[in-house]
């Protein structure tokens, strides 16, 4: 039960993180408030860790690599963002802060779950 919730939590994370990054071009349900600030680092971390700690080793090192190329692509879709708007290809509609964060963050969570993954692998296999 308890790696389904983590799987759950991390899913909303990064739901939170994808409204974050549409936001700026009006696509959405609505503007995100402070709770989808908090919630995009705040259930990707938490699910992650529920669904790890729960998990044998080689469902860890899938996860981690799963989760860490979910967020580089959210960060990546941020960056691309970004990029379009700073030369005039787009123009947000608010001010673009969320992007920045999700890029920041996703880079940042993305690269360290691809990691853990990678250090997780058992050694006797490879």
């Amino acid at each position: 039960m308890i790696p389904v919730i983590g799987a759950l939590l991390l899913i909303l994370g990064l739901v939170s993180g994808i409204f974050l990054v549409l936001a700026p071009f009006g696509i959405g349900p609505a503007l995100p408030g402070a709770t989808t600030w908090i919630l995009f680092p705040g259930f990707t971390i938490v699910g992650y860790i529920l669904l790890a700690a729960s998990a044998r080793l080689p469902v860890i090192s899938l996860a981690s690599r799963l989760a860490g190329a979910l967020l580089l692509l959210l960060a990546f879709g941020a960056a691309a963002a970004l990029f379009a708007i700073g030369n005039a290809l787009l123009q947000p509609a608010p001010d673009a802060l969320g992007l920045w964060y999700v890029m920041g963050l996703g880079l940042l969570l993305g690269v360290t779950g691809f990691a853990i993954g990678r250090a997780s692998i058992d050694p006797a296999k490879v």
